[in-house]
């Protein structure tokens, strides 16, 4: 099996420009799932925001998760269980509107950081959305207006931990599924890995790399492309040994009244295929109530019960005007 994507993004800005946006275009359409280096955030506020981190989990998470799972009893487990994470989280809004005020047990420190984390990430999203534009075909901007809606996107960072596990086999980090939203950014820990894929049958590890930032694509993009670009399965693996794995992921979604649509560019361009919309319209709040009661369940059956609601979508909703 070739090797996982991997891409200098410094390379856009040279001689080499044609053939990293066809890295790109490969890695969008054959994996879902890409590593970006040279991606102009530093490393400097990277490897702060991994101290501060894995600081916060000691200080603040590590007494309490052992506590529950002490109290679910997964630290006895006799057979495998597919109901539960092996995973200590909280989570951050920035758009909207930001919670990151208000989320408790936070040092001023860290909080300041990780908005400034924030908004370089979503800078980065926006920045990936546009180059997906231009290998779709699609003008510049159209991605991140389809996003916005009437209200902004929904934007917000999934900050993990996954502690030592001792009885990986039985209980997952994380359970396989595919992302509801749209471009995901994930920021992981460089020592320890446990990110898996789906690739053609088997599962491929996502390798560590320090400063990198792992590109996944999320079900919207597989609908607004007409599944020229797929959401793929993922999932988090349980490791033994050394002090766990740290995992923030930050998800650039459309707003919640955003109307997602195979963008009409890219359907009919070639009529021998006989193109056609295979996905139905639908409000992404509609898509993310269905999504919340089934995320570790298939894709297919989630976009069948969209088409089924299909009937409440405005039927009118044309190409987006991006200027």
């Amino acid at each position: 099996m070739e090797s996982f994507p991997i891409i200098s993004l410094e390379k856009l800005n040279g001689e080499e420009r044609a053939i990293t946006m066809e890295k790109i275009k490969d890695a969008c359409e054959n994996w879902g799932f890409f590593e970006c280096v040279n991606h102009g955030i530093s490393h400097e506020l990277l490897d702060k925001v991994e101290k501060m981190t894995k600081e916060h989990y000691k200080k603040c998470m590590e007494e309490r998760f052992k506590e529950s799972i002490k109290n679910r009893g997964l630290d006895s487990l006799r057979s495998e269980v597919n109901d539960v994470d092996w995973e200590s989280t909280f989570y951050l809004k920035h758009l909207p509107i930001s919670n990151i005020s208000d989320v408790p047990d936070l040092d001023d420190d860290y909080r300041t950081l990780m908005k400034e984390f924030a908004g370089k990430i979503e800078k980065l999203s926006e920045e990936l959305l546009d180059l997906l534009c231009e290998n779709l075909g699609l003008e510049k901007g159209y991605l991140k207006k389809v996003f916005y809606g009437s209200k902004r996107p929904t934007f917000g960072t999934k900050v993990s931990n996954y502690p030592p596990c001792p009885k990986p086999d039985l209980v997952k980090g994380l359970r396989a599924h595919t992302d509801a939203g749209g471009i995901i950014l994930l920021f992981q820990d460089d020592k320890v890995s446990g990110l898996q894929l789906l690739k053609d049958g088997e599962w491929v590890d996502v390798p560590p790399v320090k400063h990198s930032i792992v590109v996944n694509l999320g079900d919207q993009l597989e609908v607004i492309t007409n599944g020229k670009y797929k959401s793929v399965e993922h999932r988090v693996i349980s490791q033994t040994d050394g002090e766990g794995r740290m995992s923030i992921a930050s998800f650039y979604n459309p707003g919640s009244d955003s109307v997602i649509f195979p963008a009409p560019e890219l359907i009919g361009k070639e009529p021998e295929k006989e193109e056609k919309e295979n996905y139905p319209r639908f409000v992404f709040e509609d898509y993310m109530k269905l999504y919340s009661a089934v995320k570790f369940q298939a894709k297919e059956p989630r976009f069948e019960a969209m088409k089924a609601m299909e009937t409440t979508v405005a039927n009118n909703v044309g190409p987006l005007a991006t200027a």
